[in-house]
């Protein structure tokens, strides 16, 4: 019956697949967060013996700009998280290319593959062979060194788990609680009082009075007052209690997403009153505990596929975070301050590191740590008193 529905039958009865899951507000926030999170942030090649970038390799400018010639190294790693996260898996196919004068095979192209056609089989060697079957053509055995896979959590080692399959029942309760507020809105009424009548209404009260609520129907009559026949009251009703009920199933689910994919609720939009001073360490808590376990799947995965030989011991790939975990403007001064060495301390960082940071081009002359001293207010270009205390 699953693979006649094409998916997973939840509890509710909801048939879950990606396109319907994703059709769900809350699990569209969660998942766009995290992949747009990852798509944004730079992923950088780095000397592991000089911890600067490794702007000259090859593999710098595809994983830092342009990863393939349709796709834009956002687009890449976008598509890619958000592959991992619904499907379980995601697959890029290696494209090497022979340098004519080093003799070496460079990485050229990063092709993402479609994970419902990639089968990732375990021979009885240890050894992993991947099936990509295309739309067109005949089916390709990869070996592991033409596939980059990312993968979350797993319980073999080889597949990861589906958000949308572990999920299933949470995520079908939210479709089915959608289902069954559109269409209340759809087939039911939406009363929201009732008159009464002390006899029988006559036939010529009743068109006075449809006439009468004919003209305050619509929102620019709203507000006016309702002119009854022969003795009649009106009655408000009030929320029922299956109402209320569904109101809150709806925010239930809502949690249960949070829950599944590690997102805070805050951002994804409930509430509200946690807006505000407590923003920045919701924004640490993504960072560090929905982020943090898919950058260590990236840099570790893309090390393993897209490193060879003695490049594993002498470059690194990172992810830079430190865009989503800076504080407030004057949070991140005291801090530059004291990388600067304010206060008599030593400092750590020169005045150009610290402009490099803030993206601002480096000035002769403040390479030296030891000129980090005259303070924040020179690193950054402002005039500065080289008389005072730092």
């Amino acid at each position: 019956m699953e693979f006649l529905r094409c998916g997973y039958e939840s509890a509710s009865g909801a048939t879950v697949t990606i396109d319907t899951a994703l059709r769900n507000t809350s699990v569209f926030r969660a998942v766009s967060l995290i992949s747009y999170a990852i798509g944004m942030l730079p992923l950088q090649l780095i000397n592991e013996d000089t911890k600067e970038k490794a702007s000259d390799h090859p593999l710098y400018r595809l994983l830092h700009r342009e990863p393939n010639n349709w796709q834009s190294a956002f687009d890449f790693r976008s598509l890619m998280q958000m592959r991992a996260l619904v499907h379980g898996n995601a697959y890029a196919l290696i494209i090497r290319s022979r340098d004519l004068t080093t003799g070496k095979k460079n990485i050229v192209r990063l092709i993402p593959l479609d994970p419902e056609k990639v089968t990732v089989t375990q021979n009885p060697d240890w050894t992993v062979v991947y099936k990509y079957t295309p739309s067109q053509g005949g089916q390709r055995i990869l070996n592991p060194d033409e596939v980059f896979h990312l993968r979350g959590l797993s319980v073999d080692g080889i597949h990861g788990l589906s958000l949308v399959r572990q999920a299933r029942d949470a995520i079908g309760l939210a479709i089915s609680a959608e289902l069954a507020a559109g269409r209340l809105f759809k087939n039911g009424s939406f009363v929201g009082g009732v008159l009464t009548h002390p006899g029988k209404l006559s036939d010529p009260s009743l068109e006075h009075l449809k006439a009468s609520l004919a003209e305050k129907e619509g929102a620019q009559n709203a507000g006016k007052n309702l002119v009854l026949e022969e003795g009649m009251k009106y009655e408000q009703l009030g929320q029922n209690a299956r109402d209320a009920q569904m109101t809150e199933l709806r925010k239930m689910q809502v949690e249960e997403i949070a829950r599944v994919t590690g997102v805070p609720r805050p951002l994804l939009m409930v509430d509200e009153t946690s807006w505000g001073s407590g923003i920045e360490a919701l924004g640490r808590f993504f960072v560090q505990y929905a982020l943090g376990p898919w950058f260590e799947a990236w840099q570790q995965a893309a090390e393993r596929s897209l490193l060879v030989g003695d490049e594993k011991d002498t470059l690194s790939i990172k992810f830079n975070p430190g865009a989503l975990l800076r504080g407030s403007m004057k949070d991140q001064a005291d801090f530059f301050s004291k990388a600067l060495g304010t206060g008599g301390a030593p400092g750590w960082q020169s005045q150009n590191e610290i402009r490099g940071i803030l993206d601002l081009p480096p000035k002769e002359g403040c390479d030296d740590v030891s000129k980090g001293a005259m303070g924040l207010a020179r690193a950054v270009g402002e005039p500065v008193n080289d008389n005072s205390e730092a």
